[in-house]
């Protein structure tokens, strides 16, 4: 699997396709040498024959017929090992003198060359071998035939075949091979980079990519992120200084204010001054409840896992929070449904998670209308405890999913409601906190309203596991099944 996956890689897709073109380069390379080497052989062949045709030509002029048949009989008697091929023939294909019996059949080209084969069918009495013959008609009517054993040269010619394509297979395999090496070095210093991305992006902001200091592009890219991560955690820092500053300097006078409004509405005898005052001290209610939710959602953030992680029996803390909250649902005469499956352990910090639960129980009832159903169900599936909240309300619109989870987003249609777009973000930093994710979905999706299924997806307690305590910018990690998933997921309507 490891394998296939490194032969997915972009690194070496590229190595490939420069193997393609050095192999087609070595190709053509040696193509064109055995063309050439092979071609001047050849050639070699070629004048040899047609040296001993230019030889017997001048004897035929000076000595005439008998002279040529003549030299023919010396040079085959001079010539044992029948190196070269000669056969003179009358026009009815008569042997007059040579080292051949009958006519040789082959392929002749339109200038008069033949090849063909030394067999017994031509008179021949040694091994098969290959020969290349020129023939001619000599004055009379006489043919003549003149050749060379040309097995060596096919032989030689073989050869540089063989080695040319094991020399091909070679350069194959090791071009290959490079490849493989050289993509795996690159997919190695490639998945640093994503693995430590993933933490990041997983809440490790304090991590930075390694860098080799050899000063190659990896390590520049490296750099670069290193210090674009900077700036991002610099301006995030920022950002959230400057609003728990806000919160935190503004709580103390708003509270004043507000306890001064509500000595005025004790004070005030007029019923008109005590209706204004009495919105007023709810206003500032609802500003002070804003500027803790943001306090809150910032000392979870900072907190990390130096939360007081426990084991915490979750069908019974969820139990617990459906009892203070059903009485709110009664009001509504909302239908309060629950399936809570006993014995689901988890580890987290209790305070924490009861918040996370009774937010989330809280968007249910106040966003689904009067006569809804809400549903909470506890249950466990392999090893992850899930809590799931169900309602029939007004549902989130699938391009908002991923938004509701930041500070002050509320989606368009829930803006005329109570709410500050808080709530969720808080259930975001606790299930972050508790290795959590977080799914939405609708939960009649086919009927208007869809209503919404927020699913809180957290890592059951196994009794083999070994917690390990580690600092903020670390997480839990479990060493019998690798731990819990994290994810940033957009959710909730707050």
């Amino acid at each position: 699997m490891k394998l296939l996956s490194q032969l997915r890689t972009s690194s070496f897709q590229l190595a490939l396709l420069y193997m393609v073109v050095f192999a087609t380069s070595v190709f053509l390379l040696l193509a064109f040498i055995y063309w050439r080497t092979a071609g001047f052989m050849t050639a070699q062949t070629d004048e040899t024959i047609e040296a001993e045709i230019a030889g017997l030509a001048e004897q035929y002029r000076g000595r005439g017929v008998n002279g040529l048949i003549t030299i023919i009989r010396e040079r085959v008697a001079r010539d044992p090992n029948a190196k070269t091929i000669y056969l003179l023939t009358t026009e009815d294909f008569l042997k007059l003198a040579g080292n051949l019996e009958t006519w040789p059949e082959g392929s002749r080209s339109e200038s008069g060359w033949i090849n063909f084969t030394l067999s017994p069918a031509v008179g021949w009495s040694g091994p098969e071998r290959l020969a290349r013959a020129r023939i001619f008609e000599v004055q009379g009517g006489l043919r003549l035939l003149v050749g060379r054993d040309v097995d060596e040269l096919t032989n030689l010619k073989r050869v540089i075949e063989t080695a040319i394509n094991w020399g091909m297979g070679i350069t194959l395999a090791l071009a290959l091979l490079g490849g493989f090496l050289m993509s795996r070095s690159t997919t190695r210093r490639i998945e640093i980079i994503n693995n430590t991305s993933r933490r990041i992006m997983n809440g490790h902001l304090s991590l930075r990519i390694p860098t080799r200091g050899t000063e190659d592009d990896f390590d520049q890219l490296a750099e670069n992120l290193n210090q674009m991560l900077d700036r991002i955690v610099y301006l995030m820092e920022g950002i959230r200084h400057v609003s728990d500053s806000i919160a935190h300097d503004l709580r103390t006078p708003l509270t004043r204010l507000r306890n001064q409004l509500e000595n005025t509405l004790m004070s005030v005898d007029n019923d008109e001054a005590r209706e204004q005052a009495s919105r007023a001290v709810a206003e500032a209610d609802q500003l002070l409840a804003t500027f803790n939710a943001l306090l809150r959602i910032a000392r979870l953030e900072t907190k990390g896992n130096s939360a007081d992680m426990r084991k915490v029996a979750l069908d019974e803390l969820v139990s617990d929070a459906c009892e203070l909250y059903e009485a709110l649902s009664e009001d509504k005469e909302q239908t309060f449904e629950q399936s809570l499956e006993p014995g689901v352990i988890i580890e987290g910090d209790r305070d924490l998670l009861f918040q996370m639960i009774s937010n989330l129980i809280d968007n249910a009832i106040k966003y689904t209308p009067e006569h809804g159903t809400i549903g909470v169900v506890v249950r466990r599936e392999g090893e992850e405890a899930i809590f799931e909240v169900r309602d029939s309300g007004i549902g989130i619109p699938d391009d908002e999913k991923d938004q509701v989870f930041q500070r002050f987003y509320r989606v368009g249609k829930s803006r005329s409601l109570p709410g500050n777009g808080l709530g969720l973000s808080l259930v975001s930093a606790v299930a972050e906190i508790h290795q959590g994710r977080i799914v939405l979905s609708d939960t009649y999706p086919d009927e208007a309203p869809p209503g919404l299924t927020v699913s809180v997806r957290m890592p059951a307690f196994i009794r083999s596991r070994k917690r390990i305590k580690v600092t903020q910018a670390e997480q839990m990690v479990d060493s019998a099944d690798g731990g819990g998933a994290h994810a940033s997921a957009g959710t909730g309507r707050a």
